[in-house]
């Protein structure tokens, strides 16, 4: 496993993280056991960086991470991320008083006493024009609390805003394949404000693994089958908005242009990890074989330029149109 620098924080983390969404739900019948076993595995691996949420199966994701905090201590890394409690979930919710609420109970969920990161998750527009709040962050930092605070966001828009603030250590952003454009401005935007990117949904919902023929019938409690729209959350969540049977055919152009030795999943995580900005890539995963075929990716040798084109090209002919404008 190969360690980049994680923006302002210092940390050094592994170039593949674990992006806890999937042991809390909504990616179908998950088992705790069988997650603890992955999240061991991950640690195995070289991956010290976990991504989680309070959110995330209402709290079980934070304590299955906590249970691995416990056993390994400084060995690994935690981010967590709060707002998405929010019930309605807008602006207005998002003071120091609800953050601070939010922020305990993750500390408790977690069973530590300081929070090495804590993410605003993608909260809406308005909020990257209060800077009241990014106060009440720099104030729970102050309070010892939390010792690095950044934000996930939906939009290239809202990376660039929230960038603007100087306290921000990280952002959360989609970056795949299928979703290209933070490389037109962002990521350089970011290496200059020394801000740690972190990469999510590299799979594009696993449509990036290559392992998908169209036909596939999701779990009802499965985002892939209820979100496909945008039902109960930002639509560019599930398949990165990307039409399901159009991603299917796409990644079959892909596959033409794997190196030898590679999997679809490997191409896929390293054609992210070319990119120097990016800090850390959080791929979800329930099973001890997509662990390691994740963690592979880091030390996988580099794609040459002519390869990196190629997937520039099938994006701009088959994908750019439907996602590029919108995110």
């Amino acid at each position: 496993m190969n360690y980049r620098k994680l923006g302002k924080t210092g940390i050094m983390v592994s170039e593949i993280g674990f992006g806890a969404w999937a042991i809390g739900g909504t990616w179908g019948e998950v088992n705790d056991d069988e997650s603890r076993k992955a999240l061991r595995e991950a640690v195995e691996n070289g991956i010290n960086f976990f991504d989680t949420a309070d959110v995330y199966g209402d709290g079980r994701s934070e304590r299955l991470v906590g249970e691995l905090k416990k056993d390994y201590g400084d060995q690994i890394h935690i981010a967590t991320k709060a707002g998405r409690r929010l019930n309605p979930h807008t602006a207005e919710g998002y003071n120091y008083e609800n953050i601070l609420n939010f922020t305990k109970r993750s500390l408790k969920n977690l069973n530590v006493k300081e929070i090495e990161l804590l993410q605003l998750h993608c909260p809406p527009w308005e909020v990257y024009y209060n800077p009241d709040l990014f106060e009440s962050l720099e104030k729970l930092r102050e309070e010892g609390l939390i010792l690095n605070y950044g934000v996930s966001v939906e939009k290239v828009e809202e990376a660039i805003k929230a960038s603007e603030y100087k306290g921000i250590s990280t952002v959360q952003i989609i970056f795949n394949m299928f979703r290209q454009r933070p490389s037109d401005y962002f990521l350089e935007l970011a290496e200059k404000r020394n801000i740690g990117v972190i990469a999510r949904v590299p799979l594009a919902s696993g449509l990036l693994t290559g392992k998908f023929n169209g036909s596939e019938e999701f779990e009802i409690g499965d985002h892939r089958r209820f979100n496909r729209n945008g039902e109960a959350f930002d639509r560019g969540e599930t398949f990165s908005g990307v039409d399901f049977e159009r991603g299917v055919q796409t990644v079959k152009d892909l596959k033409k242009y794997i190196p030898a030795g590679f999997s679809m999943t490997e191409f896929a995580l390293k054609w992210i990890l070319m990119h120097k900005q990016i800090s850390t890539v959080i791929t979800g995963a329930k099973t001890s074989n997509q662990i390691r075929e994740n963690a592979n990716s880091s030390t996988k040798p580099d794609l040459n330029e002519e390869t990196m084109m190629k997937v520039k090209e099938i994006y701009d002919e088959k994908i750019k149109a439907m996602v590029h404008q919108y995110w």
